[in-house]
């Protein structure tokens, strides 16, 4: 490991511009958009530069005022939080850029406090993932799911509630992931990570372990909404604004998995985990039923936004899997699917937003065939994210799933094996009846009189970002060896 400032100055830059966005935007509110995108656009490019740099030096550190480590608080670049740092400030980067008309038209004149409030909730979910500290974790921890109670609350009349219900799930999960910290602390002595990790081995039969490791498990699992600690998230996505679904739906839950893979693999480690209970069988067991229960409950929508929702419930279900399964090719196919499934829904609630633009509404029963005119790259976009989601190859989704499956089968766990395939099928059914309506004719309706003229595509500034990331979905698939080959590399089998 080297000594480094870069973990510590890509955080500094979202504290930098969660000041200037309120300071200009007071002046001028839109001024506030291109501060966000300027913001996540330094930080996604600080962290792609931090993740070569470690590719080529090792893991990267930062010691607050000098002090080092257990002394001091540390932040740590290394090649999993490096990951995750990458994938959430650049996928928040196109969102920020595709946010401006649907800000305008879903919540005029709130236009600087969603900005300002999601850098700071960046800030948060950045912090979360660099510090080397437990307890500094739960710091950021609350930092992002206030910033994001206040996002959810920005939406429709049912938003609010939402939001509110979020709190309050969300306020008991940070209190027992907290009162794990303090259990560990009293044994420990200590909150840095590395250095509680390598006491914890000797101290596997104290009762105060186990209770911590199952406080931060079920803590950290309502924030990633694993089942059944999803409730919060439905709601939440179907009644906030298009922008704020698009920033927080591909990013939050993975930040709330990535504490849960360091938590799990990094500071207790599977084998010092399962001599104390079946912790991580455990864990597998309620990501399948999730993959399955958000599956099915996803067909039965009939509005985007919340059939989306859903199926985040079911996809945050595979990346938990991974980590249950305890094995390299396991571990490849969780971290690929993060890259891949922020992708996928970053794209899809940016084309729910866009049609809400266009079309008042995202209601599925009311597409026809006349979208395939008026929005033919817009369209085009959703069949690449949706066929993704699928699983369906050369994309990137049939990638991940293809690494899972691999991990199912040098586990023999030949149950988790049938709930990927049965989940594919089932995702199958719900974005296949959405292409069925846009690009298949209704008989009984005829044929709609849609000319060339009648196009109605979204801005260019929306269309532009949301055509990057559906594009990315191939080139992610046909550079899966590539990718897979360093997340192996990170593995700490």
């Amino acid at each position: 490991m080297i000594e480094s400032h870069l973990p510590a100055t890509i955080a500094l830059i979202f504290v930098l511009f969660s000041v200037l966005i309120p300071a200009f935007g007071i002046w001028r509110s839109e001024l506030s958009q291109p501060l966000a995108v300027l913001g996540s656009g330094l930080a996604a490019a600080f962290s792609i530069i931090g993740f070569i740099q470690y590719l080529s030096d090792g893991a990267l550190r930062y010691y607050f005022g000098g002090w080092e480590p257990p002394v001091g608080i540390e932040f740590v670049y290394d090649g999993l939080s490096g990951f995750f740092i990458m994938v959430i400030n650049t996928v928040a980067f196109f969102v920020f850029i595709h946010s401006h008309h649907t800000a305008k038209q879903e919540f005029p004149g709130k236009e600087m406090p969603y900005y300002a409030l999601g850098i700071l909730m960046l800030l948060g979910f950045n912090g979360m993932v660099l510090t080397g500290d437990l307890f500094n974790l739960y710091v950021f921890l609350e930092i992002a799911s206030l910033s994001g109670y206040a996002l959810i609350a920005i939406g429709d009349r049912q938003a609010p509630y939402a939001a509110f219900r979020y709190l309050i799930i969300g306020t008991a999960g940070g209190t027992l992931y907290l009162l794990g910290v303090g259990y560990l602390y009293t044994v420990t002595g200590t909150l840095n990570i590395i250095d509680m990790s390598a006491m914890l081995p000797m101290l596997y039969e104290s009762n105060a372990v186990f209770a911590a490791l199952i406080l931060m498990i079920v803590g950290i699992g309502v924030k990633a909404a694993l089942f059944p600690m999803h409730g919060w998230l439905p709601d939440s996505y179907t009644y906030t604004s298009s922008s704020s679904a698009a920033l927080i739906a591909p990013i939050g839950t993975k930040v709330a998995a990535y504490i849960l893979f360091r938590i799990m693999l990094w500071l207790f480690g599977i084998e010092l985990t399962d001599a104390m209970a079946p912790v991580t069988l455990f864990v597998g067991i309620l990501a399948a039923i999730g993959i399955l229960y958000g599956s099915v409950m996803a067909i039965a929508q009939n509005e985007l936004k919340r059939m989306l929702a859903y199926s985040s419930v079911s996809q945050i279900g595979y990346i938990i899997m991974g980590l249950s399964l305890a094995n390299p090719w396991g571990f490849a196919g969780a971290l690929l699917h993060v890259l891949n499934h922020a992708v996928m829904k970053a794209a899809l609630f940016m084309i729910s937003g866009q049609l809400r633009l266009r079309e008042g509404h995202s209601d599925i029963s009311r597409f026809d065939d006349s979208y395939r005119k008026k929005y033919p790259w817009t369209m085009a976009a959703f069949t690449v994210a949706a066929i993704s989601m699928i699983g369906l190859p050369p994309l990137a989704g049939f990638f991940s799933k293809w690494y899972l499956v691999l991990g199912t089968i040098d586990n023999s766990n030949w149950i988790f094996l049938a709930v990927i395939l049965i989940s594919s099928l089932l995702n199958a059914v719900y974005f296949f009846r959405i292409l069925e309506k846009v690009y298949m004719m209704n008989p009984a309706k005829g044929q709609k009189s849609v000319s060339d003229g009648d196009r109605n595509e979204a801005p260019a500034s929306m269309m532009i970002p949301t055509l990057i990331l559906s594009g990315s979905l191939i080139v992610i698939g046909f550079a899966n060896a590539v990718i897979v080959g360093i997340l192996l590399g990170i593995a700490p089998f």
